[in-house]
C-alpha cells in the first residue's frame, strides 16, 4: 500500500524545487518555461499522454520532462491545474495530498456545460475544485492573464515596471509559498482572500485579463501594479449584488 502524503504546505523559506504541470497547453506551458527559466525542475502533462508532450520538453530545456498526470501530480511541490473546468473531477486526489495546487479555471459554459452553483454564485471555480482535493491547498492564479503577456511582463524583483497577479486561497501558508513562487519568475503578488473572493477577477471583471491589454488588446500586454490591481477588485460586483 502506498503512503499517504499528509504533510502540509512547506515553509515559506523553503525552495521549492520542482513544479508539477497537469495541462501543458498555453497557460501551463508558458508557466513551464517561466518556472524552468528561474531554476525550477517542471514535470508536463496532459490527458493524451507524455509522448505527446516530448517535443515541449525539449524545447523548455534539460529541466523539463515529460510524464504522466500521475507522475507530475506525485512530483511537484507545487501542481499547475491548467485544464478546462468541466474536466477537474479528473485531477487524482490522492498525490496531490497535503500539496499546494496552483488552479488557472474559468467558467465558460458553452465548453464547459452549465454547472448550478456556478451559475447562481453560491461557489466559484477554484472552491469546485478545493472540494474536489480536500486534503490540498488549492490557490487560485494565472486565470486571468493572457499567456502572451504572462510570457513578457515579468521583471526582477524592484523594477518598477514589475506587474503583479492576483492570488486567492484559504491557507496562509500555502499562499505565502506561492508568493515566493511568483517572485522568482519576475511578479509580485496581490491577495484577494480566501477563494470565496476569486470571484472578483474571474472572467468579465474589472480585475480579468483586460487588465494586462494595451491600447491595442492583447498582443501590445502592458504590466500592471499592485495598487492598479487592488482597484480594479474593488470595482468587481455580484450581479445578485446589483
Amino acid at each position: 500500500m502506498q503512503a499517504r502524503n499528509t504533510r502540509g504546505p512547506r515553509n515559506v523559506g523553503d525552495f521549492m524545487t520542482t513544479i508539477g504541470l497537469i495541462g501543458s497547453g498555453k497557460i501551463g506551458g508558458t508557466v513551464a518555461r517561466l518556472a524552468a527559466a528561474a531554476g525550477y525542475d517542471v514535470v508536463l502533462s496532459n490527458s493524451r499522454g507524455p509522448e505527446t508532450l516530448v517535443e515541449l520538453a525539449e524545447e523548455i530545456g534539460p529541466r523539463a520532462r515529460a510524464g504522466t498526470v500521475t507522475q507530475a501530480a506525485e512530483a511537484g511541490d507545487i501542481v499547475v491545474v491548467t485544464i478546462p473546468l468541466k474536466a477537474y473531477l479528473s485531477v487524482p486526489s490522492d498525490p496531490l495530498r497535503g500539496k499546494i495546487v496552483i488552479d488557472t479555471n474559468n467558467y465558460y459554459a458553452q465548453r464547459d456545460g452549465t454547472i448550478a452553483e456556478l451559475d447562481d454564485e453560491s461557489t466559484t471555480t477554484s472552491e469546485l475544485l478545493q472540494a474536489h482535493l480536500p486534503e490540498s491547498h488549492v490557490v487560485k492564479l494565472f486565470n486571468n492573464i493572457w499567456y502572451g503577456a504572462l510570457a513578457v511582463l515579468g521583471r526582477p524583483a524592484g523594477e518598477p515596471d514589475r506587474s503583479a497577479l492576483t492570488l486567492a486561497g484559504n491557507d496562509e501558508t500555502a499562499k505565502a509559498s506561492v508568493v515566493q513562487f511568483l517572485d522568482r519568475i519576475g511578479y509580485d503578488a496581490v491577495d484577494a482572500g480566501p477563494l470565496s473572493e476569486g470571484w472578483r477577477f474571474q472572467r468579465d471583471t474589472p480585475a480579468y485579463a483586460g487588465l494586462y491589454s494595451g491600447p491595442d488588446g492583447i498582443t501590445d500586454p502592458r504590466g500592471a501594479s499592485a495598487d492598479e490591481i487592488r482597484a480594479k477588485l474593488a470595482l468587481a460586483v455580484r450581479y445578485r449584488d446589483m
